[in-house]
């Protein structure tokens, strides 16, 4: 029970259900007392944004261009591609089968929107970001190349410290807090009877993504068997204890065992998947960036927000930069894409507070089908690089 009760999924969940009920049934001056949290915490999480970029991207990248070869070079360039493609055919997919799937829930949203009642904060903090996040992206990427070629440097043990309190930021603050922010939201939605039309979308695209997800995965292995001239049924079978084991952990590091072993069953060289799969469990996200981009096109049809094919191209690209190296907790991968949901496409706090729940809801799914995807990228780059396994 303890165990259950620590998981933020079933967090979440909790969190959804009380706010609806705490909407629905209690006083307008009780549920205020959440709005005025959420006001508060709002305000922290878009000034923490920038900090967070920073955070994660300057040692990521100086780690990832420290020694670079060719096997560095060539395996970030397929899981980067590998993300990307995850991506557009994730906005491809959504394009055409939201607009129609959702109509009915876009009549709904703007009816509410006309006539629903607001939950207003008793009083509200301004915190203004010390960066906005196109400057904290851009900063980050100068000092993390710089350090790339840096042997020993002093800026680079404080970029390390500096990602340490980012981390403890997170995993000590943010996510605790997080149900809390989710659970007023929800009481703001049911007592402005918003919560029907925002449940039912949740349930529609959730069914969408994980039927995109497999799509993928099938797609990756018929690649990696015809390079490899292996049967890509047989090769996807043999990950699935990886699979599995994602679902459970929620964290491609924590699987990082089980993916390197069923790698190697797959006939992968020791030295090729001992490089391979660390190094993808922190750059190949395109399980983490098919949820963001099919969750994002959906609330935006929703709440009647214009997109176009140009719009999603440079959010996409952005986001696969920006997730790398995102922290192995639950739910790391959507706080490092916050700020580019926020400057790209223009989501305000409402919006970003569902989009979390919703990545936290299908959390497990994502992730497994990361760490799955880094058996297809081994098996790539082990024949490219002709290290034939035995």
């Amino acid at each position: 029970m303890k165990r259950l009760f620590s998981n933020l999924l079933f967090k979440v969940f909790l969190a959804i259900v009380l706010g609806i009920v705490f909407g629905l049934f209690l006083p307008e001056s009780i549920s205020r007392i959440f709005a005025t949290f959420n006001a508060f915490f709002g305000q922290f999480l878009n000034f923490s944004i920038p900090l967070i970029i920073m955070g994660l991207i300057m040692p990521a990248i100086s780690d990832l261009g420290r020694g670079a070869g060719k096997l560095l070079l060539l395996t970030a360039a397929i899981a980067y591609g590998s993300t990307l493609f995850s991506g557009f055919m994730t906005y491809f997919a959504t394009s055409s089968i939201f607009p129609s799937l959702l109509e009915s829930h876009v009549a709904d949203a703007a009816s509410i929107t006309q006539t629903g009642k607001e939950l207003l904060p008793y009083f509200s903090i301004t915190i203004p970001p010390a960066l906005d996040v196109m400057t904290a992206l851009v900063f980050a990427f100068v000092i993390g190349l710089g350090l790339s070629y840096q042997e020993k440097s002093t800026l680079g043990a404080m970029v390390k410290d500096f990602q340490v309190i980012i981390m403890q930021l997170i995993e000590k603050v943010i996510v605790p807090l997080l149900p809390l922010y989710i659970m007023g939201i929800f009481a703001g939605m049911a007592f402005n009877g918003k919560v029907y039309s925002v449940l039912s979308v949740f349930v529609t695209i959730i069914g969408v993504i994980f039927a995109l997800h497999i799509l993928l995965l099938m797609i990756q292995y018929v690649i990696a068997g015809i390079l490899t001239k292996r049967n890509p049924v047989k090769l996807l079978v043999t990950m699935l204890p990886a699979y599995f084991t994602a679902l459970g952990t929620q964290s491609s590091a924590a699987t990082i065992p089980v993916t390197l072993e069923q790698t190697l069953k797959n006939g992968v060289s020791e030295k090729i998947a001992g490089f391979v799969v660390p190094l993808c469990a922190t750059i190949h996200l395109s399980g983490s960036i098919m949820k963001i981009t099919a969750c994002a096109m959906a609330l935006m049809i929703l709440q009647g927000m214009p997109f176009s094919f140009t719009l999603f191209a440079g959010f996409i690209f952005m986001l696969g930069i920006a997730m790398v190296a995102a922290p192995g907790v639950p739910g790391g991968a959507i706080m490092a894409a916050i700020g580019i949901l926020h400057s790209m496409l223009g989501f305000n706090e409402e919006m970003q507070g569902l989009m979390i729940a919703l990545y936290i809801a299908m959390d497990s799914f994502g992730t497994a089908c990361n760490v799955t995807g880094d058996g297809a990228i081994a098996l790539v780059v082990n024949k490219l690089t002709k290290q034939v396994g035995t």
